[in-house]
């Protein structure tokens, strides 16, 4: 039977290697290893791997979330597994939003890793079992995310708020008006409930806008 071609991607090689180890002593094929999402994209691009395994955090200007957009862009049925050390629920729910077919975290067991990248090949999603436990109180509860009260502009606004930038300094970043983003920060802290900076940022952390 032929193996399972997967690309990896991560900025910790010695992480890497582990998983690429770890893989091929369960017989899949690492074809590929890319330390940057630019790596990342050529090598999609010039492997054609059968699975890729993205780690969310990496890069400084593209995450693993901005490769996923990009490689399914252009491959719609891109089979992708996403790796990340945080597991926030508003994270976890967006990389199945985007199109992911697992999420696992860093410290998972070796065999359920390849589960999730036999399943993602064949066309399935995969969950462990706390992650679909959280899933369905989420999706029970409601998401309370800023992910899931603003719109794009709104969201990144909020995001370079919690950075800890000003309106101006936000105004030059996006070229537009201080006016303007005066005005639409002052809406985001309305609609999400929060005022102060230590808690714009700690809400954008816990929901892994930015990281701690």
């Amino acid at each position: 039977m032929k193996k399972i071609r997967v690309m990896l991607a991560d900025d910790h090689p010695i992480v890497m290697t582990g998983f690429a180890m770890s893989l091929e002593g369960q017989g899949l094929h690492v074809v590929g290893q890319a330390r940057t999402p630019e790596e990342a994209l050529e090598q999609f691009r010039q492997l054609k791997p059968d699975v890729t395994v993205l780690d969310i955090r990496f890069g400084e200007q593209l995450t693993g979330l901005d490769v996923a957009k990009q490689i399914l862009a252009q491959a719609p049925d891109a089979a992708i597994v996403f790796l990340s050390q945080f597991d926030q629920d508003s994270l976890i729910k967006e990389t199945y939003r985007l199109g992911g077919r697992a999420f696992m975290t860093k410290d998972c067991d070796p065999a359920d890793l390849a589960a999730a990248v036999r399943r993602a090949h064949d066309g399935e999603l995969y969950f462990l079992p706390q992650i679909a436990e959280r899933l369905a109180n989420l999706s029970v509860r409601g998401d309370a995310s800023p992910q899931s009260q603003l719109d794009e502009r709104a969201l990144e606004i909020f995001t370079l708020m919690a950075e800890g930038l000003t309106n101006a300094e936000i105004a030059e970043k996006l070229d537009v008006s201080t006016k303007t983003i005066s005005n639409i920060s002052q809406a985001v802290k309305e609609k999400l409930g929060v005022h102060r900076p230590a808690y714009i940022t700690r809400l954008a952390v816990k929901h892994g806008l930015i990281e701690p």
